[in-house]
């Protein structure tokens, strides 16, 4: 039940369409009994800046989830960003703090790595193509270094947009060998759909499937369904997949410290879950 006294998470992105952590953050607040509500806010790109900041003078607002289009455009609309926001040139998650100054952290990179690692596969020393380079695959070219790997290889339609990435990476991890301007997937352990492709039925595959070994891992971001045409023909070759909702149970937990509701494992985020597709 919403009250007078409910705290606010605002939930902010364009479409909302797809959004799924309104319906894992909310049972959880609820077999809690913790009195805070998420809430999906339909912002389009050119009514952000203006947006997030008559939103922030709301009282009862703690915070703010935040996901495509605004990652990128948010990491220079705060007032203080951690390392790992900064290295990955994005944010996903503002924090309202006691002074009311903004802090922007990201967690899309620990929340993708850690269900990596969750199901078995080491990352240190493995070669990863990164395609996309927006908000969420920078954070996951983050956080894929920090773990170790040896080789990542950057995609996007926006060669800029992998060049900036990849100068961001070489200046904070000089020994990880970075290439960048192709998304042919043969040769590597890992290979991580960061792009929206996938949202619609008639997208087309973000990567050549048929150069995917059946012993390579694959990844995707995309919400919208559980198992994307992407995810499907991996599993049809052999390959052991990670699907989009897995990366943000992973990440929730991180989300739940930074706004200072306490914690949880991703199985008991996963019972009380009401996600639909």
């Amino acid at each position: 039940m919403i009250s007078g006294k409910t705290t606010l998470i605002a939930h902010l992105g364009y479409p909302t369409e797809a959004f799924k952590a309104p319906m894992i953050y909310n049972p959880w607040f609820e077999k809690q009994g913790i009195d805070a509500v998420v809430v999906p806010m339909g912002v389009k790109p050119d009514d952000y800046a203006v947006f997030l900041k008559s939103l922030f003078r709301l009282r009862n607002i703690r915070g703010a989830l935040v996901t495509m289009p605004h990652k990128i455009t948010t990491l220079d609309l705060v007032d203080d960003a951690t390392p790992t926001a900064k290295i990955a040139g994005a944010c996903n998650a503002i924090l309202l703090r006691p002074d009311g100054t903004l802090l922007g952290d990201q967690f899309d990179g620990a929340g993708f790595v850690r269900g990596v690692e969750r199901k078995g596969r080491k990352l240190a020393g493995t070669r990863v193509l990164v395609s996309g380079c927006g908000g969420v695959g920078s954070a996951i070219a983050a956080s894929l270094a920090a773990a170790g790997v040896a080789e990542l290889a950057l995609f996007d339609t926006r060669d800029a947009q992998a060049m900036a990435l990849a100068g961001r990476l070489a200046e904070h991890y000089p020994q990880l060998v970075i290439t960048t301007g192709s998304n042919d997937p043969a040769g590597y352990d890992v290979v991580v759909n960061a792009t929206p492709v996938g949202m619609n039925d008639d997208d087309p595959l973000p990567f050549d499937v048929s150069h995917i070994a059946p012993g390579t891992f694959v990844g995707e971001v995309v919400m919208k369904s559980e198992y994307t045409p992407l995810l499907r023909a991996a599993m049809e070759k052999g390959c052991q997949v990670q699907v989009g909702t897995d990366m943000l149970f992973e990440m929730i937990p991180a989300y739940l410290e930074f706004f200072g509701f306490g914690t949880a494992t991703p199985d008991e985020l996963r019972a009380v879950s009401q996600i639909t597709y």
